[in-house]
């Protein structure tokens, strides 16, 4: 059987179950430990969401500049 984590090979008796799926002994264990997860883990998804924000707001400001420069006259010929 092969592990679908990390691709090795492993035997009936080094299979272990983790959320309906079996996985190898190596890869159960950095699940269980955390691996991959922490404060750089955090802070870098913290700084994408930071940084959509930022690029939401920059489209918004942008396109309220762009209305504002809409002379008042093209609305009285409405």
């Amino acid at each position: 059987m092969r592990c679908p984590s990390c691709g090795r090979f492993y035997c009936r008796e080094c299979a272990i179950e983790h959320d309906g799926r079996m996985f190898c002994a190596a890869c159960v264990a950095k699940i269980q430990t955390g691996a991959g997860s922490g404060r750089f883990h955090t802070a870098l998804w913290s700084g994408f969401a930071l940084a959509g924000f930022f690029l939401a707001w920059l489209i918004f400001y942008q396109l309220g500049l762009i209305l504002a420069r809409i002379p008042s006259d093209f609305f009285s010929k409405l």
